[in-house]
């Protein structure tokens, strides 16, 4: 989560909600609701930067 461009929080999603139901994804453009794993204080301007870390393996 980015404020002011400043990274505040990094972790993991813990509820996303679309209407009063539990869902896995929604489609673009539909408005949902999100709960942020040990984190509350989120505020208006906020951003969410989601990403995957991906571990390789070295190789020669």
């Amino acid at each position: 989560m980015l404020r002011d461009n400043v990274v505040i929080h990094e972790g993991t999603l813990a509820i996303l909600k679309r209407f009063k139901d539990d869902v896995k994804e929604v489609v673009s453009g539909q408005e949902c609701g999100m709960s942020f794993a040990n984190y509350q204080d989120i505020r208006e301007g906020d951003q969410i930067e989601c990403f995957q870390v991906e571990t390789i393996a070295r190789s020669l």
